[in-house]
């Protein structure tokens, strides 16, 4: 989709035109809801507040000043709804990557070692990294998408993407799995 398209129905929304903000949802909506789960770690939150991030949206799309940086704009408030339901619902990082782990698990090594190890490296993840590997590689959103959403290029989608599957290969390897352990 052009910039234009997405800019003229980015206006309508400010209008007051809701079949252009609900546009806007259908076009955001598992983008936002994947950034939720990478913070989150649990479906059903994700979508709590990807729908959160979404009525938020609705109130104050009027205050969005740069129409060209909706996704962005969407993603900080996903951010922090979804860092604000973590510190109500006193959910933990580990039960957060334990989920994420669990929904692409390891070729089975008879003592789970290789799924606790796994976990533990996406534990060690920059919030930031863990965006990134779960849009990508658990909700196979493009890069395209993926730089929208985080207001990047998709240049550096691409080499985020390859510094942090390295830093989860190097810890990988130091814990002793190879990568048919998790191929």
């Amino acid at each position: 989709m052009d910039s234009n398209s997405e800019r003229h129905i980015v206006e309508a929304a400010q209008k007051g035109c809701i079949e252009s903000f609900g546009t806007l949802y259908e076009r955001y909506y598992s983008s936002i809801a994947a950034l939720a789960f990478s913070i989150l770690g649990d479906r059903q939150l994700a979508e709590d507040a990807a729908q959160e991030t979404f009525a938020i949206a609705c109130d104050k799309i009027g205050s969005l000043k740069s129409k060209e940086k909706l996704a962005s704009w969407l993603a900080g408030i996903c951010r922090n709804v979804s860092r604000q339901m973590l510190r109500t619902s006193k959910i933990k990082l580990a039960a957060v990557v334990n989920t994420i782990a669990a929904t692409h698990p390891p070729k089975s090594d008879g003592d789970g070692k290789s799924q606790t190890v796994i976990r533990q490296a996406l534990k060690n993840l920059k919030e930031s990294e863990r965006e990134l590997i779960v849009m990508r590689y658990f909700d196979n959103l493009p890069y395209e998408r993926i730089a929208s959403v985080l207001d990047i290029s998709e240049q550096a989608v691409h080499g985020r993407l390859i510094r942090t599957k390295r830093k989860i290969a190097k810890y990988l390897k130091r814990n002793g799995l190879t990568g048919d352990d998790y191929e």
